[in-house]
């Protein structure tokens, strides 16, 4: 009952972000206010294959274009540099961004020259693990490698129309890149149809014998479009289910001693995890089809590659929707993301918000410590019960999210 009633109110908040403004002054997006710990996401949205259950903004690769791309990239951190935000911290997600090598180290290049770079977490898959990009990724430093591997069953790499590679192979590529970096991670996706339980338990023990530093957990997150398509190709999507998968990585991993950095990153002791939203209260999305939060203002990125590109060749930022989000609403995505993060620190709340948050979320309080999701005081900490209505919570609002992407991806936005 509690997951279902949490995830509700999740939903409901979630809509709230979807409802924005076509247009924005640039002069909204500053840099006034902020202290250094914002982060950037770099979206490249280029893959060989598209994978059906994936929501994020992404194409076929073709050379010429995804060369063209890597240059809109630059210019629009330049913009962000020109309005003077610093950035540490980044994050590569896409898509698959190790298509292109070349620009990609040209890029980081690029970073390490503008920036005072301390952490760069990127995310491959296994069909681009070679012994030469691990070298390239190595001498880039990159600290956190995160490989999508989705399941080691040949059966339900198939459902999920991975035809390039095995199980097998996927192994192999993991094994290759294990201990060539500070983290190396691997994403495994859990309820999807016609995966049974006892295959995505095989795939949670492999990972513990095989000794890779982390592994994140995704719930399938299809947006309404991909659910019915995902549907009419295999089974209905079972979210009754959801909870028994849930159960076999608290077994395996929870309850094995694994340290939990959300509710669904799972490591062998303490490490980088790709969760931007936990550790920064701003950050920046660049590319095409990211989303940015910044000073209470929500913004996305167009998800049109050439309308992406135009308007960053008139100077202007490509963001194409805009929110400024209210005090109340700002206030529980921000208690939503610590939840996330497994912990609430009650002082940093008061540092962000210059106030109570017993004071202005009490009844949001009071009960997720009446359900049993949190406890303490001081630092509020998500029990061992409460993990699953977490996870729960930040499903919903990612499938909310997830709407949005598929709105602005099919009228290419």
């Amino acid at each position: 009952m509690i997951p279902e009633l949490v995830g509700y109110i999740t939903r409901s908040e979630g809509r709230k972000f979807l409802k924005l403004r076509p247009e924005i002054d640039d002069a909204v997006v500053t840099a006034s206010g902020l202290n250094d710990n914002v982060s950037l996401y770099i979206h490249i949205p280029f893959c060989r294959s598209l994978c059906p259950f994936c929501c994020f903004n992404r194409y076929l690769f073709k050379e010429d274009r995804a060369r063209a791309y890597f240059v809109s990239l630059r210019k629009e951190i330049d913009l962000y540099i020109q309005r003077g935000f610093k950035f540490s911290e980044f994050y590569f997600g896409g898509g698959t961004p190790t298509i292109l090598m070349d620009e990609l180290a040209g890029l980081i290049d690029y970073l390490k020259r503008n920036f005072d770079v301390k952490r760069i977490s990127l995310e491959t898959t296994p069909r681009e693990i070679t012994t030469k990009t691990i070298e390239l990724l190595q001498a880039a430093g990159i600290n956190r490698l995160s490989i999508g591997i989705q399941s080691f069953n040949d059966d339900t790499l198939k459902t999920m129309g991975r035809l390039f590679i095995s199980g097998k192979e996927a192994k192999q590529r993991l094994m290759m890149a294990q201990g060539k970096f500070d983290t190396v991670n691997a994403d495994f996706v859990f309820n999807f149809p016609n995966q049974s339980i006892g295959q995505f338990e095989a795939d949670v023990k492999m990972f513990k014998d095989m000794g890779i530093d982390q592994a994140t957990f995704y719930p399938l997150m299809a947006s309404p479009h991909k659910k019915d398509a995902l549907e009419r190709r295999f089974n209905k999507v079972n979210f009754s289910r959801e909870k028994a998968f849930y159960d076999v990585i608290m077994k395996e991993l929870y309850a094995a001693g694994y340290d939990a950095s959300t509710a669904w990153c799972f490591s062998r002791g303490k490490k980088m995890i790709d969760e931007y939203v936990i550790d920064s209260d701003d950050y920046i999305g660049v590319g095409s089809g990211s989303v940015s939060i910044v000073n209470g203002n929500f913004f996305v990125n167009s998800f049109a590659l050439e309308k992406y590109a135009a308007l960053i060749d008139s100077h202007k930022l490509p963001i194409v929707g805009w929110r400024k989000i209210s005090r109340s609403e700002h206030l529980r995505y921000y208690l939503l993301t610590k939840l996330f993060g497994l912990e609430v620190d009650e002082d940093r709340f008061r540092a962000r918000f210059h106030a109570d948050m017993n004071t202005m979320l009490p009844l949001e309080v009071m009960f997720l410590k009446l359900s049993g999701v949190i406890r303490g005081g001081g630092k509020l900490k998500v029990t061992e019960k409460g993990m699953y209505p977490v996870s729960v919570m930040m499903r919903e609002f990612f499938a909310s999210l997830n709407g949005l992407r598929e709105d602005y991806i099919e009228n290419q936005i």
